[in-house]
C-alpha cells in the first residue's frame, strides 16, 4: 500500500510541510487548552463576577455556537478554501478570548464565550481538513501522532496553567494566553500555507445556512436545558424542540432544491460516511458522560479532591493520543473497520469496569479505567474520520469533515440530556438540581445514594459502547480512497 517508507523527516515538523503542520497544531492547541483550563478557574470567576447559577452556560453556549457553525464552515471551506476559514476561526477565537478576559459580568462573559465557540467551530474541522489535503493516507498515519500529542500536552498544561493563573495572577489570564498562540498560528499559516484554488462562481445556500443554524441551535438548546430550566414535558420544552423539528425539516426540504447545499444529500447515501458519522455521534455521547460523571464519582463517592479527580480523568486524555498516534500502523495493515472494532471492544470492557466501581474502589482503578477508554477512543475517533475524508476529493472534504464534527457535538448534547435524566431519576428528592447538569446540589448527597445513581450512568455508557460497536460495523471492510488532488464524485462507491 506504501511505495516508500514514511519517516518523520518526510512528514514531520522539519519537513517542507512542517510549518503548516505546526500551525495546525498550534491552532488545535488553542481549543484543546481552552477545554481544560477553564474548569479550574470557575470558582474564581464566580467569586469575582457572581452568577453562580449561570456559570454552566460558559460551557453550554460554547458547545452550542461551535456545533451549529461546524457544517457551515465545512461547506464554505469547499467554496473559498481552508485558509480563509481557518484564519477567520483563529481570529474569532482570539477576539472572543480577549473579550472574555475583559468581561465585566457573567452575562457578558457568556456572550463572549459564544464568540470563542464560533471560532472553535472553524479551527477544529479546518485543521483536520488541511491535514487531509496535504498528506496522503499513509502519511496521515504518521502525522496523527503529532496531532494527538497536542491533546496529551493540553491535558497537563491546561489545568496547570489554570491553577497558576488563579493562584498567582488573575483568572483573566486563562483567556489572554490564547493571544500569543493565535498570533503565531496566524503568522505561520499566512506565510507557509498556500492553496491552489480554482476561482469559480458559487451560489451560497444562505437559506439553508440560516435554517440549520437556528434549527440546530434550538435543538441543542432544548437538549441541554430539558430537565434543567424546565421539565421535559413542559410547554417550553415542546415549543423549543418542536420549533427545532420544524426548522430542520424545512432545512432538509431547502437542501433538496439548493444548487450548492450546506449538507448535500449524497452524504447520507454513503455507507462509509454514515458509519463514520454515527461513530462520531456515539463518541460524543460517551465523552460527555465520562467527563461529567467520573469526576463527580471521584469527589462525591470516593471523597477525593478536585485535583485528584481531574488527574484520574486526565488518564483518558493520555490514553487517547497514545492510541491515536499508533492507530495508523493498524489501519494501514488491517483496515479501518478492524482497527475501530479493537478500539470499541476496549471501550466496552472499560465501561463494564466502570459499572463495578463502588465506594470502596481506589482512585487508581478509576484512572486505569479512564486510560482504557482513552486507548479505545484513540483507535476509533480519528481513524473513522480519516476513512471518511479519504473517500472524497478536495472539493468535498470540508463538508465531510464538518458533518462528522457536527455529529460529535450533537452526541454531546444528547449525552448530557440522557445521562442527566438517568442520574436525576435515581436522585429525586436528594438534590436541589440536576446532578452533572446545571443545577448542582450533589455535594449534600451521601455516597450511598450518589453511587448507585452514577453507576446507572456508567451502565448507560456500556449500552452506548455496544452501539459504538454496531456503528463501527457499518463501516465497510474495504474503503475506496481518493488520492490527493483527485476529483471527487458524489456517487456512492462503497461495497
Amino acid at each position: 500500500m506504501v511505495d516508500q517508507p514514511i519517516t518523520r523527516a518526510s512528514v514531520g515538523l522539519r519537513s517542507e510541510r512542517g510549518p503548516v503542520l505546526l500551525s495546525v497544531m498550534l491552532s488545535a492547541g488553542l481549543v484543546a487548552i481552552d477545554s481544560t483550563i477553564l474548569a479550574t478557574a470557575v470558582p474564581a470567576i464566580v467569586d469575582d463576577l457572581g452568577g453562580f447559577s449561570q456559570f454552566p452556560w460558559l460551557f453550554s453556549i460554547y458547545l452550542l455556537a461551535q456545533a451549529v457553525a461546524v457544517p457551515i464552515y465545512g461547506k464554505l471551506a469547499d467554496i473559498i478554501g481552508r485558509k480563509a476559514i481557518m484564519l477567520f476561526g483563529i481570529g474569532a477565537f482570539v477576539l472572543g478570548s480577549v473579550l472574555c478576559g475583559l468581561a465585566w459580568s457573567m452575562p457578558a462573559l457568556i456572550a463572549f464565550r459564544a464568540i470563542q465557540g464560533l471560532g472553535a467551530g472553524a479551527v477544529q474541522p479546518m485543521g483536520m481538513t488541511i491535514i487531509g489535503d496535504i498528506y496522503t493516507l499513509a502519511e496521515r498515519a504518521k502525522v496523527q501522532g503529532y496531532l494527538a500529542s497536542v491533546w496529551a500536552i493540553s491535558a497537563v498544561v491546561g489545568p496547570t496553567l489554570g491553577g497558576l493563573f488563579v493562584d498567582f495572577l488573575d483568572w483573566r489570564w486563562i483567556f489572554f494566553v490564547n493571544v500569543p498562540l493565535g498570533a503565531v498560528a496566524v503568522w505561520m499559516l499566512v506565510r507557509k500555507f498556500s492553496e491552489n484554488l480554482t476561482r469559480t462562481k458559487h451560489k451560497i445556500d444562505y437559506a439553508g445556512a440560516v435554517l440549520l443554524a437556528v434549527g440546530g441551535s434550538l435543538l441543542i438548546f432544548g437538549l441541554l436545558e430539558g430537565g434543567v430550566l424546565w421539565s421535559w414535558f413542559s410547554w417550553q420544552s415542546l415549543l423549543v424542540l418542536g420549533g427545532a423539528a420544524v426548522l430542520l425539516v424545512s432545512f432538509a426540504l431547502v437542501e433538496r432544491r439548493a444548487a450548492e447545499p450546506i449538507l448535500p444529500g449524497w452524504i447520507f447515501t454513503r455507507r462509509i460516511l454514515n458509519g463514520a458519522n454515527l461513530v462520531s455521534l456515539t463518541v460524543g455521547v460517551l465523552l460527555i458522560g465520562l467527563t461529567s460523571y467520573v469526576p463527580l464519582f471521584a469527589q462525591g463517592v470516593l471523597k477525593t479532591s478536585a485535583l485528584v479527580a481531574g488527574f484520574a480523568l486526565a488518564a483518558m486524555t493520555i490514553g487517547w493520543p497514545l492510541a491515536a498516534s499508533n492507530s495508523g500502523r493498524l489501519y494501514l495493515r488491517i483496515g479501518f473497520r478492524n482497527t475501530g472494532l479493537i478500539g470499541s471492544v476496549l471501550v466496552l470492557a472499560a465501561a463494564v469496569l466502570l459499572i463495578t466501581l463502588s465506594p470502596a474502589s481506589p482512585i487508581w482503578v478509576v484512572a486505569v479505567t479512564c486510560f482504557l477508554v482513552g486507548l479505545g477512543l484513540g483507535l476509533i475517533a480519528s481513524p473513522s474520520l480519516i476513512a471518511a475524508q479519504s473517500t472524497v476529493g478536495w472539493q468535498h472534504r470540508g463538508v465531510v469533515t464538518g458533518a462528522n464534527m457536527f455529529a460529535r457535538s450533537m452526541g454531546s448534547a444528547i449525552g448530557i440530556a440522557v445521562f442527566g435524566a438517568i442520574a436525576n431519576s435515581k436522585l429525586a428528592g436528594h438534590t436541589s438540581g440536576p446532578v452533572g447538569g446545571h443545577g448542582g446540589g450533589a455535594s449534600d448527597v451521601p455516597p450511598e445514594v450518589l453511587a448507585p445513581a452514577i453507576q446507572q450512568v456508567f451502565f448507560g455508557s456500556a449500552v452506548i459502547a455496544v452501539v459504538l460497536i454496531a456503528a463501527v460495523l457499518i463501516i465497510p471492510r474495504r474503503v475506496e480512497t481518493v488520492e490527493l488532488g483527485a476529483p471527487a464524485t458524489p456517487e456512492p462507491t462503497d461495497r
